[in-house]
């Protein structure tokens, strides 16, 4: 697949017009959820990359929540961006028409899948979602799949009880993003939090990629301190997506750089992807319905 992306890459070059002549920025979209200069930086060698690829000049858009990028790509101010599950089912309701999905990140196993990861500090004596009972739990943002979505359907099921404050858990909060809720716990500020992981690897690592791993790489936390307490059904990873609206050559020279990117530039690859992964491979709207399913029902 990395082959047909590059040759595809090689005959768009050829034989289309120069890309300045139909749009003249390009713009490069990132999820909230992790410190915003952390962010820029492991995309700056995607940006430019991209820059010198379509020759015009190419931006990072890290908005400090999730809806931001989602606005974004609704309004036709971001051109490209990794979208979590829920937040690109919260695009398509809004406008089915405003973007379609390219790609999804594959895990070192091969599989396309992640996990929303309920943990707390190891030393706070909650080693279960039932210890959390009366407790402070943290979600992350509200379009997120893992920090909100999924546990706010299943944790309930396991519970009994719903997610609203004094119900099982004392008090719920939402944090601001994934990031947020990792420092949250690690600081005492809340009792236990959910994010996201491949859950594959060590969990001394924050296991291979995902919010931990970013968060252990960061220096922000040491696993050993915290402890699993809780995780999901198998979620499917968010896709990348590009705004339909964008001319075709731009759309296939765009595809062929994430695809090829592992390939290309591995250290690169490892800050875009978040951790260790394989890389990317296509992905169609069809994967999401489910999501797009319970998205629908949670607006209800």
């Amino acid at each position: 697949m990395k082959n047909v992306f590059a040759a595809a890459l090689v005959t768009t070059a050829l034989v289309t017009p120069a890309i300045a002549d139909e749009i003249k920025e390009f713009r490069i979209g990132i999820l909230g959820g992790e410190n915003a200069q952390n962010r820029m930086t492991s995309n700056e060698c995607l940006r430019q990359k991209t820059e010198d690829l379509l020759g015009v000049p190419t931006k990072i858009f890290a908005p400090a929540d999730y809806n931001g990028v989602i606005q974004g790509m609704l309004g036709g101010t971001i051109d490209v961006a990794w979208l979590g599950a829920s937040a690109y089912a919260k695009t398509f309701l809004t406008d089915p028409e405003a973007v379609e999905p390219i790609l999804v990140k594959v895990n070192t196993d091969g599989s396309y899948g992640y996990y929303s990861i309920g943990f707390a500090r190891e030393d706070s004596g909650v080693d279960s979602l039932e210890a959390m009972k009366g407790k402070v739990f943290g979600f992350g943002d509200p379009n997120s799949t893992s920090g909100y979505l999924i546990p706010s359907v299943e944790i309930p099921t396991a519970t009994g009880a719903s997610m609203d404050s004094g119900d099982f858990f004392g008090e719920v909060k939402f944090t601001g993003g994934h990031e947020q809720t990792i420092v949250a716990v690690n600081n005492g500020d809340i009792d236990a939090g959910v994010t996201w992981a491949d859950g594959l690897g060590e969990w001394e690592d924050g296991y291979n990629s995902g919010a931990l791993r970013k968060a252990v790489d960061a220096g922000l936390v040491d696993m050993n301190d915290m402890v699993e307490i809780w995780r999901s059904k198998p979620i499917p990873e968010g896709p990348v997506v590009i705004r339909q609206a964008l001319p075709e050559d731009v759309k296939v020279k765009v595809t062929a750089l994430w695809a090829t990117l592992p390939t290309v530039d591995p250290e690169c690859a490892y800050g875009v992807l978040q951790g260790d992964a394989q890389g990317f491979m296509p992905i169609g709207h069809d994967a999401y319905e489910v999501i797009i399913e319970a998205r629908k029902l949670k607006s209800n």
